[in-house]
């Protein structure tokens, strides 16, 4: 994805030359290896900083509510599935985008590099099949780029964005040979101790940072509920209760609208997967009521709507 830059690069520039929007929103280069920040530029000129390649996995369609300018933004499979999601609820206007679509092979993990790599990072770079990691003392190693991709991205099956109104490249083959909800399977299995200890030993390293929140492009309440004080719903210490109820409240205020973008699990500092809560939710959407998130305007959420028919197994 990193021939995807120069074209980034072309577009930001004609529209902005052009007046098509008044500002775009990209990636430019991190200060450090293997994280690019969010970029927004108002100039043609400027739209030489836009990178894009496989350090690009923050979503940016957190950064598009609450704004009025003509806007252009570059958007994943994933990204442009929350874009649709926020135009059912009416957080961005439509007509208010001009969405760019990148057909997506992956974002790197850069916790599973830098856990494989022995010695100081000085750089990383990619190509269709390889990441090359340098390192300060001259030397070099190789990953296979597959075998470090996030989580979320080796088991994507909607790479490419569903809503946009130019492409950065050319459609890239959708994995159909993925299991993407093995891992939830494993803990279904499991008898409620085994599951009370496991979700205990998960949330355990959390330090209620709330980058998960924050990254999260479905977190735009204007007070989060572990916020509130009348009534307060959670204390603000580090009780094990108070973690786990705000994780798993988040996770089901995002059922339905999730599209496992792994913006949380890659915003934790500790490295928590917390997307196996969402994840979860995602499987019962799916299985009940064969709705996944974002894929379509003409569709209000599975838990946005009612019908006399609705599956009701779950009532007992």
């Amino acid at each position: 994805m990193i021939a995807y830059t120069d074209k980034v690069r072309q577009i930001a520039r004609r529209l902005l030359e052009e007046s098509r929007v008044e500002m775009v929103i990209g990636f430019r280069k991190g200060s450090q290896p293997m994280m690019n920040e969010p970029c927004f530029i108002r100039k043609a000129e400027d739209a030489d900083k836009l990178v894009w390649d496989g350090n690009c996995g923050i979503n940016l369609a957190n950064y598009l509510t609450g704004r009025n300018e003509k806007i252009a933004v570059f958007a994943k499979g994933c990204d442009s599935r929350n874009i649709v999601t926020h135009i059912i609820e009416n957080k961005v206007q439509r007509d208010k985008l001009v969405i760019v679509g990148v057909p997506c092979t992956g974002m790197i993990d850069k916790r599973l590099v830098a856990s494989r790599t022995e010695g100081e990072i000085e750089s990383v770079g990619e190509n269709a099949d390889k990441v090359v990691v340098k390192l300060s003392d001259g030397g070099s190693l190789e990953y296979d780029r597959r075998e470090v991709l996030q989580g979320n991205c080796a088991l994507c099956v909607h790479r490419n964005p569903v809503i946009y109104d130019e492409l950065v490249a050319d459609l890239v083959e959708e994995q159909t040979d993925v299991d993407r909800w093995a891992d939830v399977r494993e803990i279904e299995e499991m008898d409620t101790e085994q599951r009370r200890r496991f979700f205990e030993d998960l949330l355990a390293p959390c330090i209620r940072c709330y980058a998960c929140r924050n990254a999260c492009p479905l977190c735009y309440c204007p007070t989060c509920f572990v916020d509130e004080s009348k009534p307060q719903w959670l204390g603000k210490g580090q009780d094990q209760i108070d973690i786990q109820t705000f994780h798993f409240l988040r996770a089901f205020h995002c059922a339905g609208r999730c599209t496992d973008c792994g913006a949380c699990q890659r915003a934790c500092p500790v490295g928590i997967n917390m997307r196996l809560l969402t994840k979860k939710l995602e499987k019962d959407c799916f299985e009940m009521y064969r709705w996944e998130a974002g894929m379509t305007l003409d569709q209000r959420p599975a838990l946005d709507t009612y019908k006399p028919d609705d599956p009701q197994g779950f009532i007992k």
